[in-house]
């Protein structure tokens, strides 16, 4: 594959600094993998870095790559997916790429894997598309290829490999060891997960081994084939900084050979170990480690967690809030007994950000005591914006319609400033309507299981800061295409707790909601799309002057 010369002259630069077990594990972090094998190794590595720092802003992430995926000496980006040279600090061009995809998991983005930087990779956006969510693989190049840029390959897997997918995701062979590496840590870190059972491409549903067979065999040779390099070191310090977990597969790089590979089956030694009784010890957090705790509008707050492990530690750690915008920082306590910090599962210390003012704001949070020589700072970071103003979406005609997925379509104002889009889904079945809210990163969402015998319908919100658009106009489809909210089904009526939600393109009259037994419960003069009524526990049908045919639904 062709290499741009700024890789060359990086690549090279990682041939002289050749890599070794990273220097800047602090002491005692990884000790907990001594003597251990296999499953038992496995499980030892989770618990020592499923504890991360949670990066509190998805839409901050392209703040966290400045640090992490710029090339040494440049403001270029660098990007393992494309060789278009973009430059920081504009994003433009650029998608937020979840390396392992979360639509694997669900997509939750609540949870710490959404904004967990050990996956997360600056990606030129057509790379990025083309690569949707589909399984690591070799591509059969005697096939023809649904995208070639000359560094992201998608096509027809090899025989053996992709796992029942259509297609497979080659990287070049410059970053297959990275992502390698990257795929190790992520059913390391997240083995406790439940994974959507139709994209088990390269997954078992078990904490070992979690990869199935196929998935070992392909990672464990792009891991030997392309070793550790400097910017992967580089890269592990920086995500350490900001999220409190390392990638041990970076810092050990035969650790996946203990777990899956040649060296089942013998105990692993991390070379590191602390004898019992050994010196008060802080493993995390470490000097310099900075908190972000995001953006957040003004009136608001938000509340992140630090994590704190040590061992030895013979008394209370102090804590102290000093120097800069100290006021807009606060922690529930000034101490933390040493045997919480000393045990297995250590210690998270809740940190909320109230700014009473605009603009980007910054303290340290000082740590001392315990036994410790000397205090440590950590560094507490958040920006207070206006709150924002956000403009209705228009929902557009889906496209790609086939007898089991479509792609829902959106545009959304231009001017507004988007951390991500919430598409609320409602499947009509049999009377009663069920609802789904899905994240979407892009003004496009590829809808599965759509099942031709129902129809459904879907309108999108856009969110910065935690605040909603107003919900944009319905679009239902079906298999014959697509029905707009004024033919076949001009109403729909969709169950809450506690009440019902009304969709409807246009204004609705005197909606009349009956029990099963006929008895009239109430009558609104005027519905309006998204309008909820209160019901109690029970099952209703509900018409209007607009809408004869009498829709079902159930209130929970």
């Amino acid at each position: 594959m062709k290499h741009s010369l700024l890789r060359i002259a990086a690549a090279a630069l990682c041939a002289v600094a050749a890599p070794t077990a990273a220097a800047a594990i602090p002491a005692g972090y990884d000790t907990a993998l001594d003597g251990k094998s296999d499953a038992e190794l496995k499980d030892a590595a989770f618990e020592i870095i499923h504890n991360l720092t949670r990066i509190s802003s998805y839409s901050a992430l392209p703040q966290y790559f400045m640090e992490t995926d710029v090339y040494p000496n440049s403001d270029r980006w660098w990007d393992m997916y494309s060789d278009i040279p973009l430059y920081a600090p504009s994003f433009k061009g650029l998608n937020r790429e979840h390396s392992f995809p979360k639509s694997w998991w669900g997509g939750d983005t609540d949870v710490n894997a959404y904004t967990d930087l050990n996956h997360l990779y600056p990606s030129e956006m057509a790379a990025n598309s083309a690569k949707s969510n589909y399984p690591l693989g070799t591509v059969d190049r005697s096939s023809r290829l649904e995208f070639d840029n000359g560094v992201s390959t998608v096509g027809y897997p090899v025989p053996g490999q992709g796992g029942g997918a259509r297609y497979v995701f080659e990287p070049d062979d410059e970053y297959k060891g990275d992502f390698a590496r990257t795929y190790f840590y992520m059913v390391t870190c997240y083995q406790d997960y439940t994974w959507r059972q139709q994209y088990m491409y390269m997954l078992q549903q078990n904490e070992y081994p979690t990869l199935n067979a196929w998935s070992v065999d392909l990672l464990l040779q792009w891991s030997r084939e392309d070793p550790v390099s400097q910017k992967e070191i580089d890269r592990n310090e920086a995500v350490y900084g900001f999220q409190n977990n390392r990638n041990p597969f970076i810092d050990f790089p035969q650790l996946c050979e203990y777990i899956w590979g040649d060296k089942m089956g013998v105990p692993f030694d991390t070379g590191g170990g602390m004898e019992p009784g050994g010196d008060p010890n802080l493993i995390t957090p470490t000097q310099g480690m900075a908190l972000d705790l995001g953006q957040v509008a003004i009136g608001g707050k938000v509340t992140s967690q630090l994590y704190f492990n040590g061992e030895y530690l013979t008394s209370d750690l102090s804590l102290r809030i000093y120097s800069g915008d100290k006021q807009m920082f606060s922690i529930p306590s000034d101490r933390i007994a040493a045997d919480l910090v000393n045990s297995p599962d250590g210690y998270w210390l809740n940190v909320t950000y109230e700014p009473d003012a605009l603009g980007a704001h910054e303290s340290k949070l000082l740590i001392s005591d315990g036994g410790l020589d000397g205090s440590r700072a950590v560094i507490l970071k958040g920006e207070c914006l206006d709150v924002p103003e956000l403009h209705v979406c228009e929902a557009l005609a889906p496209s790609d319609i086939t007898s089991t997925s479509y792609m829902a379509n959106w545009n959304a104002p231009e001017d507004d400033i988007i951390d991500y889009f919430v598409v609320t889904r409602t499947i009509y079945s049999g009377g009663d309507a069920s609802e789904q809210k899905i994240v979407a990163e892009e003004n496009h969402l590829l809808m599965e299981d759509f099942d031709k015998s129902e129809q459904e319908s879907y309108y999108v919100q856009s969110v910065r800061l935690g605040y909603y658009s107003e919900p944009s106009n319905v679009v239902f489809v079906d298999h014959s295409g697509i029905s707009g909210v004024t033919a076949e089904q001009p109403l729909s009526v969709v169950s809450l707790d506690g009440g019902v939600r009304f969709i409807c393109s246009a204004p609705q009259t005197n909606a009349c909601v009956y029990d099963v037994s006929g008895r009239l419960v109430t009558v609104v003069p005027e519905v309006r799309n998204n309008d909820v009524v209160d019901l109690p526990l029970g099952v209703y049908v509900v018409v209007t002057d607009q809408s004869r045919t009498p829709q079902k639904v159930s209130v929970r």
